[in-house]
This record gives structure tokens, C-alpha cells and sequence, in this order.
């Protein structure tokens, strides 16, 4: 099954009968940017906007952008921007069509999955990496493929090689790509099993 992602779909998924989740920040963004000197960051499909408040705060000057006008105000609400030691800026925008003014020394985002093919949206965003920048990919892995109980939209799942064949090695050293498990509960209160794709990569 796959799923039409677009602005309807996120309007919908975001809208104020979804309730916000409250959830914190996804753990691999400090396991992977931590060490990292803040700079210019962009945080593509920012959602509630747990990962760009936490760059913010730690001195990151964040863009984030996301396809839903609600997701974007509720995020603003909850993060103002002047919230922490760096900037932020909420942009509401389509990932398919947007293009920056500039390349950033972070480009990350986690589970977004846009109205273009799934690689080719990694492609995409990786273009807006300065060199010298990082890459951070976080997305589900293929559950079905591996028998796991928890799926998702066939056009919205990935494995590390699969990402790690978009970079091209002349321009791209990957520091990590694998799988990592973690367990989540969801809105019932279930505990959920995840397999995340994570992929690292540094532009040369």
C-alpha cells in the first residue's frame, strides 16, 4: 500500500483533531550532530518542530520548514523563536518545489515523506548541503521486506544502502548508515517497535 503524500494528506495528518504529541526530540539527532560546530541548519519536514528547537537551542540558526499550515503554527507556538542560544524560523512550503537562497552546514530530517519518490526527495535535499556540511537522513526502514510487525506505506520506507547510493563518494564521506532499534508508545499508550534507517554523511 502507498499513500499520496501531499499537502492534503499533511493538512489532514496535522490538523487540530490530531492533538499535538508532545513528543521530544529524535534520539539520533544528538547521537549524530551533538559533536558538530553549530551553524546554518535547515530541518526538512519539521512537523512539531522538536528536532529544529533543539538545534535552536544549542546555538544552531534553524529554517524549518514543513508542507502544513497548522503543523508550522503549532510548532511556532510552542518554540518561539527566540527561544535558545541560536535562531529559528518557521516556513510553511512544500519540499517538492521550495528552493533556499543559500546551502546550509546541516540539512536534516526525520520521517518526512513528501509527494515526490522517497530517494528522490533525499537527492533533493541534499543538493542544499555546503561543503564541508552534514547530511542527517532518519527514516523507516522496510518492514515488510524484513517481517516486521509495524508497516509502513511502501513509498515511505528505505534501507541505509539504498541512501548511501544516492551519494555520490567523489563529493561524500557517509559516517553512518544503519539500522537502529527503539521501542515508542503510541497515543494508546502500546509500546510500538521501530527500525530506523540513519545515514550520516559529510559533504567534501
Amino acid at each position: 500500500m502507498s499513500y499520496e503524500f501531499d499537502k492534503e494528506y499533511w493538512s489532514t495528518h496535522w490538523d487540530s483533531a490530531h492533538g499535538e504529541s508532545g513528543l521530544p526530540p529524535h534520539p539520533a539527532l544528538a547521537a549524530e550532530v551533538a559533536g558538530l560546530h553549530p551553524g546554518t541548519a535547515v530541518d526538512a519536514g519539521s512537523g512539531e518542530g522538536a528536532e529544529a528547537f533543539w538545534l535552536a537551542a544549542r546555538g544552531w540558526d534553524v529554517t524549518a520548514v514543513d508542507i502544513s499550515a497548522h503543523a508550522v503554527q503549532r510548532a511556532a507556538t510552542r518554540f518561539p523563536s527566540d527561544a535558545g542560544a541560536g535562531s529559528l524560523s518557521w516556513v510553511e512550503a512544500d519540499l517538492t518545489a521550495w528552493e533556499p537562497d543559500r546551502r546550509f552546514d546541516l540539512v536534516t530530517t526525520f520521517y518526512a515523506h513528501p509527494a515526490i519518490p522517497q530517494h528522490a526527495f533525499y537527492e533533493r535535499i541534499s543538493r542544499w548541503v555546503n561543503r564541508g556540511g552534514t547530511l542527517l537522513i532518519v527514516g523507516h526502514q522496510d518492514d515488510e521486506r524484513h517481517g516486521h510487525g509495524h508497516t509502513h506505506p511502501e513509498n515511505a520506507v528505505t534501507e541505509p544502502e539504498r541512501v548511501r547510493a544516492l551519494l555520490d563518494p567523489a563529493d561524500w564521506v557517509v559516517r553512518t548508515a544503519e539500522i537502529r532499534e527503539r521501542v515508542v508508545a503510541s497515543r494508546n499508550g502500546a509500546q510500538i517497535a521501530l527500525r530506523d534507517v540513519v545515514v550520516r554523511a559529510e559533504r567534501i
